[in-house]
């Protein structure tokens, strides 16, 4: 499933953030660089990109951890 939510978070804090977050719940960092982060675990996977000017616009795509990234995307959203 795809995702997205625009915010005023930096790139770098929207990656931060995801990679504490979903660490917490066991995915694993599979690459990671200044405006996206890939993880897989749990039988799934979140890959995150970041881009944008003033409000950042964030599109997560997901297999296995749809309710959890509708969590993350409520703590990030505008």
């Amino acid at each position: 499933m795809r995702y997205g939510v625009s915010t005023h978070l930096a790139p770098e804090k929207v990656i931060e953030k995801a990679v504490e977050y979903f660490e917490k719940l066991g995915l694993e960092v599979t690459q990671r660089d200044e405006d996206s982060v890939c993880m897989e675990g749990g039988g799934g996977h979140v890959t995150l990109s970041v881009c944008g000017e003033d409000k950042m616009d964030v599109d997560i795509l997901t297999e296995e951890w749809d309710q959890k990234v509708k969590e993350f995307i409520q703590r990030i959203g505008d």
